[in-house]
């Protein structure tokens, strides 16, 4: 349940409210807003319905959280949530690109390309050091070498780092990384994993699983936010559908409808719903006018020979232009690019 302060309550009241919530074995989780507290109660339905809040000095009113969702609902958090990675911020009026190859391939390919997403304006750098491919016998990624060639891109550029983790195993090695671990869409609901990366307290990047609900969606951040990991960005990277002129459907809907739904940022991917290097753009402009805060985007300097996902990912002397473009489009819905320019 959430449960609203009076305006005016007092620091000791808000503490009484936190210690009552803790006595029953629930979990308080609360958010200070300019004028109001709002507490969210969080445990078994029963014994947080017994709480007996109502009346309770500071208390204005005692709200029930009907989603199965708690901690990712916008019931327990009217205001959107805004990430912040190394002086980066997500969300609210703050739109980040996030941006580089599908995979790390060598070292002047990774580094390369991390100096061109930087002079462009953007935000974070993502590449691949592990790769989950549909056939076994595909490229998989050059694991701790590409970890290794991300930390040397950082280095030099000082762009954070987005990279995915397929296996609680390799968390460790990921974490001495990762400013943000990204979940991909087939992980998505690999329970033990998201709660791994929930205790890791690290930002996390949740894509949509192919066949998933936005419930679906929800209920997996849910995971990572009940161990005590507020910072997590849910990622619309299409879905699949009857159509087969594309790779995947984009839904596009589906940002607006997280707007209401969440105080989570969404971020969308063009590049794997498009499969084709035509589209992102036009995808990507459609994304930031519906409201996203920010795209998750494929660049690679020689695109015909990059070993993977190649025919998707954008060629890296068109990218600058390719962010000016989206960052007009995100100015329509009134965000600003968060970035650090070279």
């Amino acid at each position: 349940m959430m449960i609203v302060m009076k305006a005016g309550a007092t620091e000791d009241q808000i503490q009484s409210v936190i210690d009552r919530i803790e006595t029953v074995g629930a979990r308080a989780h609360p958010s200070r807003g300019e004028e109001v507290t709002v507490i969210g109660a969080i445990g078994d339905r029963e014994h947080v319905q017994r709480l007996g809040l109502e009346g309770y000095p500071g208390v204005e009113q005692v709200v029930p959280i009907l989603k199965p969702y708690k901690l990712a609902s916008a019931q327990i958090r009217p205001t959107p949530s805004v990430v912040e990675i190394e002086g980066r911020r997500i969300g609210g009026e703050h739109f980040s690109m996030i941006a580089g190859p599908c995979t790390v391939e060598t070292r002047d390919q990774t580094i390369g390309t991390a100096h061109v997403v930087k002079a462009a304006g953007g935000s974070l750098f993502r590449g691949g050091a592990y790769k989950p491919r549909t056939s076994p016998y595909a490229f998989q990624g050059l694991g701790q070498e590409g970890l290794r060639l991300l930390a040397e891109a950082k280095a030099e550029t000082g762009l954070p780092i987005v990279t995915e983790c397929m296996d609680a195993r390799d968390l460790e090695q990921v974490l001495e990384v990762a400013d943000v671990i990204q979940i991909g869409a087939r992980n998505m609901q690999n329970y033990p994993l998201l709660a791994e990366i929930g205790r890791s307290g690290r930002p996390a990047l949740l894509k949509r699983g192919a066949s998933a609900t936005l419930e679906e969606l929800l209920m997996a951040a849910e995971y990572i936010l009940k161990e005590g990991n507020p910072n997590v960005l849910l990622c619309e990277r299409g879905i699949r559908t009857f159509e087969t002129a594309y790779r995947y459907t984009l839904d596009l809907t589906a940002v607006p409808v997280l707007k209401e739904l969440t105080h989570l940022p969404v971020i969308v991917d063009p590049s794997h719903a498009a499969g084709r290097r035509s589209l992102v753009t036009p995808l990507s402009l459609a994304a930031a006018a519906a409201g996203a805060d920010g795209i998750i985007v494929e660049v690679h300097p020689q695109p015909e020979e990059a070993i993977c996902d190649g025919p998707q990912a954008l060629v890296s002397d068109g990218f600058a232009d390719y962010v000016e473009q989206v960052e007009r489009a995100a100015a329509v819905a009134g965000k600003v690019l968060s970035s650090v320019r070279a």
